[in-house]
């Protein structure tokens, strides 16, 4: 599935209804999708700007996405990752701006980023609907102003973070070397596709700046771009906005379209390699069709059968339901504007054969090929994506990129409405036939095995020939002064959407929300407790019994709960945390008395089977074996337990150990259940085009208003044990290329009366991208991709931590530098007026993008629930951060910041930092732990592998 069908397939529009309540179609009957009926103004700028204006006037907010027709199948051999490179630099200044993009915006709350694929780089935020001619100053000036800020220094210091990205995306990963492996394979010298987005590091390091601003030159340019606003603006305001500050950039070179290049595998292609991993995975890869091919929705439709629908795909049902033989597996097809591929994974068991996997999955397609899938599976395929289209395109911001994707693809930002008929045309006939065509004995495939990861291979800068240098454009001359930059009007008014309260007889809470824009319903069962509510030796227990709620109810199995729900494009999804246990329904408002049965049946009467207990134990211990197979993944399981100590809640993993998940049995999981499942101690929230007396009907209807409470659950949290202070804890991962860095100490409750300075302080050092810590380790060291600060809020003390991941070679100077950050802001560099009004501007007006969507608005409600605020909470919030004064922030800092009382850990190449860390001053003893956290003997070799 191209990236533009992401957003049309997995977002949705203002007017869309499913089209298909029946559960079953004949192979004849035509299936006609209600087509989204978006409005939109296009244009074109005598410059050859594409414009899209979209209106809707929902939430005081406004999208200003710009997608430049230029990606990484672009770049000349030996200058890859150019335009990823870009990605960044456009960040860091223009002639009129020379400052970080971020800086101006991020006060405003707004939402604001760039990604970079084969065939597009976009950039893209959303502001407060005061703020769009800010916005589009901002774009017009590094799309016709750039050069003039570039800078050697600029270019060397995002040249780093790319490198870290790299580091953190690609080397220090398991199964990181694949994709490279596997382009080369797929895609010959020369080839468009052959080498990554991100590009090499001898590319990278090899860039002069004249290369750099030569890529620009060529691509960054008004007739190579589509520039879309969406959202709360007046239509007649915003062409004149776009005209002023695009209009009079000048054309660039005309770009020649890259030709459709779908490589012909004329030999099945083997590759195999190892890598630190805990699981064996296979990779299978066959090339398909570019993007708009008549082939490509048949394509999408066989993959989603094959191994996309929940629980009911041939694959998942063949390796993991019939016979347990793999711990994942999905299929998904993608395509671009040059080539596309059809992709299978599925990794394996401990010590379990590929070829066996192989052969398995061979099977499973070789039945397709032969006899077709059903038409039923076809429909499954259909509704749910119908239904998916309605949720996804909720958001302005999405909704931007949707109407561009669409545009650069195929030159109409409506061009969806062909595409999604297209998918509804397909038939099983057709998914038969596309099997049979591409997915042939002649494809890539890739092996990786646990072992000492293998040697990359050698990447040999190639100093290619100079291209020819694009002369720099005629100074612009105009009468308007883009020097100064616009001011902001008056901010929009919000009203958040009230929550209306009721309790049902058996004391269930409902709070309800009503949004009637949108024919869907969010529904939010939130049960109080979650994992801090395990039984001693139990960890896990939560988690294990949320995946087992949708593993099939006393009346259903898993294939016939995922069945019913797919006929009706609903999902059900339970999860577990540490202080909740959730329950969620998506539905279409046509099928809520249908949904409703189904969810009530999910959290009423859950079966337990012991044979699904078995499958999802198995799942779950290889998830917990591929979690240790990263440095993050360490990290994270390890730190906590410093900080709090093995026999606190908060110590432990909600997801449980690889010693207490095997203990679990089906006994311990319906004890829990049966404690933390009663009406009186959960809350059900509903977002959605209803009202709470309607639904209170229905809930009846589908006997959740029979429900029987009983006695609630409470919880006591003991006092935590801490690690001893002035020790750094070290978990050796031998060749790491990064480092990960963790920082902290036990924070506070939810119900500090501190939470909005601390929330506030907390921006300032390290809660959004221009923070201290941040700007300081990424922006000006140059030593990460990022690094941030969180306050974990919780019904007790929740941890504070400062964490990054860093190049090895920095590992003591990254601490260092976290470590002043930490310490000035509490004294010697304390919050200035402007952090702070740049902190409250973010909260304040970044607060009305938190209900754009139904889920948006769930999540800010369950808040509510669990830590008991008041049903004012969401009228007075803007006003409440607005009271916090620069002496509280300065006071919250002092009071709960204590760098020499910090827990530190670091997850990284012992013999490369070791003695570097024993030579940090605040860093009097240093002691090694294995991957669980365990001490290990210092003199131990390769200690914390993990294998």
């Amino acid at each position: 599935m191209h990236p533009r069908l992401a957003p049309l397939f997995a977002m949705a529009t203002l007017a869309l209804v499913a089209s298909v309540p029946n559960l079953s179609v004949a192979q004849d009957e035509p299936r006609t999708p209600q087509i989204p009926d978006l409005k939109v103004e296009t244009y074109t700028l005598p410059n050859g700007l594409e414009v899209i204006l979209h209106e809707d006037h929902t939430t005081p907010v406004v999208a200003v996405n710009i997608w430049y027709k230029v990606g990484s199948k672009n770049e000349a051999e030996g200058r890859t990752g150019f335009a990823h490179l870009f990605e960044h630099l456009m960040f860091q200044g223009s002639e009129n701006h020379n400052n970080e993009y971020f800086a101006p915006l991020e006060p405003l709350g707004a939402r604001i980023n760039g990604s970079t694929t084969t065939d597009r780089t976009n950039y893209f935020e959303t502001v407060p609907s005061n703020a769009l001619e800010l916005a589009l100053w901002l774009e017009a000036d590094r799309m016709g102003f750039l050069l003039p800020a570039l800078t050697q220094e600029s270019l060397d210091n995002q040249r780093d973070v790319v490198k870290n990205e790299r580091r953190q995306r690609v080397d220090n990963v398991p199964y990181g070397q694949v994709s490279e492996r596997m382009l080369e394979a797929l895609y010959p010298e020369g080839h468009p596709y052959h080498h990554s987005v991100i590009g090499s590091m001898e590319d990278l390091s090899a860039a002069s700046l004249e290369d750099v601003k030569n890529f620009f030159r060529t691509y960054y340019n008004p007739n190579n771009a589509s520039l879309c606003i969406a959202g709360d603006f007046d239509p007649a305001e915003a062409k004149r906005l776009v005209e002023l500050y695009f209009g009079a950039i000048p054309k660039g070179p005309e770009v020649e379209r890259t030709p459709h290049q779908v490589p012909e595998l004329e030999a099945p292609v083997n590759l195999a390699i190892t890598d630190r991993v805990s699981l064996p995975r296979i990779y299978l890869t066959w090339p398909t069709v570019p993007e708009g091919h008549p082939d490509e929705e048949a394509l999408d439709v066989l993959s989603a059968i094959l191994g996309q629908l929940d629980k009911e795909s041939r694959l998942e049902k063949a390796l993991i339901y019939d016979e347990s033989v793999a711990s994942q597996v999905f299929a998904y097809h993608s395509t671009g504007a040059v080539s596309g591929t059809f992709n299978v994974i599925a990794t394996g068991k401990p010590d379990g054969d590929l070829d066996d996997l192989a052969t398995r999955i061979e099977a499973e397609i070789e039945r397709l090929q032969q006899d077709g899938p059903t038409e039923d599976e076809v429909l499954k395929a259909q509704n749910t994506t119908e239904s998916s289209v309605v949720f996804g395109l909720q958001a302005v911001g999405t909704r931007a990129d949707f109407f561009n994707a669409n545009n650069v693809a195929f030159g109409d930002p409506l061009a969806y409405r062909k595409q999604l008929q297209n998918l509804f045309d397909v038939r099983a006939d057709d998914v038969r036939r596309v099997a049979r065509e591409y997915l042939s004995p002649n494809r890539v495939r890739m092996d990786v095995t646990p072992g000492a990861p293998t040697e990359r291979a050698p990447e040999v800068f190639v100093n290619a020939a100079p291209v020819e240098i694009v002369p720099d454009d005629e100074p612009i001359v105009e009468e308007l002064d883009r020097s100064t930059m616009p001011t902001l009007g008056d901010a929009p008014e919000f009203s958040p959407p009230p929550v209306e309260r009721r309790t049902l007889d058996n004391g269930l809470e409902l709070l309800v929300v009503n949004r009637p824009e949108l024919p869907i319903l969010t529904l939010q069962l939130v049960v109080k407790g979650g994992a801090t509510l395990a039984p001693e030796g139990q960890d896990g227990v939560a988690e294990l019994t949320a995946n087992l709620l949708t593993e099939g109810t006393a009346t259903r199995d898993a294939q016939e709960l995922a069945g019913a729900l797919s006929r009706l494009g609903a999902s059900i999804n339970a999860s577990a945390g540490m202080e909740q246990m959730t329950v969620s329904l998506s539905t279409l408002t046509k099928h809520t008395d249908a949904a409703l049965e189904l969810f009530a049946d999910v959290v009423l009467n859950p079966a337990f089977r012991e044979g699904d207990l078995e499958r999802q134990r198995a799942l779950l211990l290889s998830s917990l074996l591929r979690r240790r197979d990263s440095a993050e993944g360490i990290a994270s399981l390890v730190f906590p337990s410093l900080l709090y100590g093995d026999d606190h809640p908060y110590g432990r993993q909600v997801s449980g150990t690889l010693q207490t998940v095997p203990t679990i049995s089906r006994d311990d999981i319906v004890a829990f259940h049966s404690r933390l499942f009663r009406p009186n101690n959960a809350a059900l929230i509903v977002v959605g085009d209803t009202t709470a007396d309607a639904i209170i009907e229905r809930l009846g209807q589908a006997a959740i208003g029979d429900w029987e409470a009983g006695g609630a659950p409470s919880l006591t949290l003991p006092e935590p044990k801490p690690a001893p202070k002035d020790t750094l804890y070290l978990v050796d991962r031998p060749e790491s290329a990064q480092s990960v860095l963790a920082v902290g100490q036990i924070g506070l409750s939810r119900d500090t009366p501190d939470y909005f300075p601390v929330t506030l302080m907390n921006a300032v050092l390290g809660g959004q991208f221009s923070s201290r810590i941040n700007l300081n380790l990424r922006e000006d060291k140059g030593y990460t991709y990022g690094a941030r600060t969180s306050f974990s809020f919780r019904r007790g003390p929740g941890p504070f931590s400062a964490s990054t991941s860093v190049q090895t070679a920095v590992t003591a100077p990254a601490l260092v530098e976290l470590y002043k950050e930490l310490t000035e802001i509490r004294g010697d560099r304390p919050v200035t007026e402007k952090e702070l009004a740049d902190a409250k501007g973010r909260l304040i007006l970044g607060f009305p993008g938190d209900f754009e969507t139904t889920g948006g608005v769930a999540s800010q409600v369950i808040d509510l629930v669990l830590y008991n605020l008041p049903d004012d909470y969401f009228t007075t919030y803007q006003d409440k951060v607005e009271a916090v004064t620069p002496e509280q922030v300065q006071q919250a800092a002092q009071e709960h910041l204590h760098p020499d009382r910090m827990t530190l850990l670091v997850v990284g190449d012992r013999n490369a930092i070791a003695s570097s860390l024993e030579e940090l001053p605040f860093v009097p003893s240093l002691t090694p732990l294995d991957p669980d956290g365990n001490p290990v003997d210092p003199a131990a070799s390769n200690a914390g592998e993990g294998q």
